[in-house]
């Protein structure tokens, strides 16, 4: 539960919470205004986290009659212009609410370390320990304690594969805004069914609870104690929470539409029915996670095998935001920790390439029907309009009302950072802005 699998893993992260300072909770303190409208607005965030590394290349960023070009054809989309792969004829037709940025530009050929810069926007790097953008959103919310009080769900989950990729996660924010993991989409959670007799004996375990931790504190903020008493605290209120029938597909309506989600019954096609579900209930961030992607052997036939559940999945949440008019709300990404190489492996498949590859966009304040930016004739360099992680951060910002002029952050060593930033040689980092094509 929240991304701990057990009591070692859990101590081990509280722990490190002891050293967090007090410009560490203040990372979003800039930001304190916006929260109450994010809240009050029901903004959320959905990743499609496609772990391993997609090869964009035969996704997005098609190039036939190149040698690098590979077996699939490019299909028109709902926007002008904007072809995609044959395979994904449901996504296709969803275009005219989703753009492709086909000219991101990252430094990390590594699983780990390009996971942790994708999901937090910042390059590893062990004195500051960012924060998930999952995380970030949940401290947001939090923050309008108003509204907070009718919310009983986690405000960041993940959906199908357990902990965040890279070691990303809560970060200098601590333990209370990470993330809840629901392994199985549409069945409950484990462990937060309450015995039959739930009012007495939930209401004696939780006094006994907090007279436990109630002596355990310290003057740290922040503190291990503390983060362990978030923790539980959290779980408890998921426990006696009305609304946890929102993670099961019980009604008519849930079967009828995972036919559409998930025909082959597909994991990552009922994680995205549960994402409409979860963000229609106010759950500011949830990332559903679809593996495999590290296709070094038979990529084309592989290909073949993945996309299809990606196709169904991906394209009836964005339908069914958009007709509901839950978009306009509700920023969608889908990326990996990079893309694959132009050339074609002696295996007949594709390695890792971070030089230039592609992500998908949509949702909130982000123009659909786009492709912005290009690389060359045979995917091995941008071609204009190259586009690093803090453009892509500062979009995904801005697509979700949020921007710089709400001012900087500052980390667990006190020192003010921008929100979004492209990072620099040396170390160091500017601000970053966003796409203007997507947000301008």
């Amino acid at each position: 539960m929240f991304g701990i699998t057990n009591r070692r893993h859990f101590m081990t992260h509280a722990a490190g919470a002891a050293a967090v300072t007090l410009p560490g909770m203040n990372f979003v303190a800039g930001l304190q205004a916006k929260a109450a409208d994010l809240k009050k607005n029901k903004k959320s965030l959905i990743i499609l986290w496609m772990g391993g590394g997609p090869a964009t290349i035969d996704l997005w960023d098609m190039k036939p009659g190149s040698a690098n070009g590979g077996e699939h054809k490019p299909r028109s989309t709902k926007a002008s212009g904007v072809q995609i792969t044959e395979h994904l004829p449901k996504v296709a037709d969803q275009f005219n609410h989703l753009s492709i940025v086909r000219s991101l530009t990252t430094s990390e050929g590594d699983h780990n370390r390009g996971s942790y810069l994708m999901g937090t926007g910042r390059v590893l790097n062990p004195l500051s320990d960012f924060p998930h953008i999952g995380s970030a959103l949940a401290h947001q919310y939090s923050a309008d304690a108003e509204a907070m009080k009718n919310m009983d769900l986690p405000l960041f989950m993940t959906v199908g594969g357990g902990g965040l990729p890279g070691g990303a996660g809560a970060g200098f924010l601590g333990m209370k805004y990470a993330n809840f993991a629901v392994q199985n989409a549409g069945s409950a959670p484990e462990n937060v069914a309450p015995p039959a007799d739930v009012a007495a004996r939930m209401e004696r375990r939780k006094m006994l609870f907090d007279g436990l931790e109630g002596g355990l504190k310290t003057n740290v903020p922040a503190d291990a104690a503390q983060a362990h008493k978030d923790v539980y605290g959290k779980a408890l209120q998921l426990v006696t929470s009305s609304r946890k029938e929102v993670f099961e597909f019980k009604s008519a309506q849930d079967q009828a539409d995972l036919k559409r989600y998930a025909p082959t019954n597909s994991g990552f096609g009922r994680g995205c029915l549960l994402a409409r579900k979860l963000v229609e209930a106010g759950v500011a961030c949830v990332e559903v996670q679809l593996g495999g992607w590290d296709m070094h052997n038979g990529i084309f036939a592989n290909l073949t095998r993945t996309l299809p559940a990606m196709d169904a999945g991906m394209a009836a949440l964005t339908e069914d935001l958009a007709k509901t008019g839950k978009l306009k709300d509700t920023v969608i990404v889908w990326m990996g920790e990079f893309g694959r190489t132009p050339k074609i492996n002696a295996q007949g498949g594709r390695d890792h390439w971070p030089r230039c590859w592609s992500v998908v966009l949509g949702g909130g304040n982000i123009k659909g029907g786009l492709a912005v930016g290009s690389t060359n004739a045979d995917g091995t360099e941008v071609k204009d309009a190259p586009t690093k992680i803090g453009n892509l951060y500062s979009t995904i910002y801005a697509g979700l009302g949020i921007t710089e002029s709400h001012g900087d952050i500052r980390d667990n060593l006190g020192r003010p950072r921008p929100l979004a930033a492209n990072p620099l040689p040396g170390g160091s980092e500017e601000k970053a802005t966003p796409i203007k094509e997507l947000v301008g």
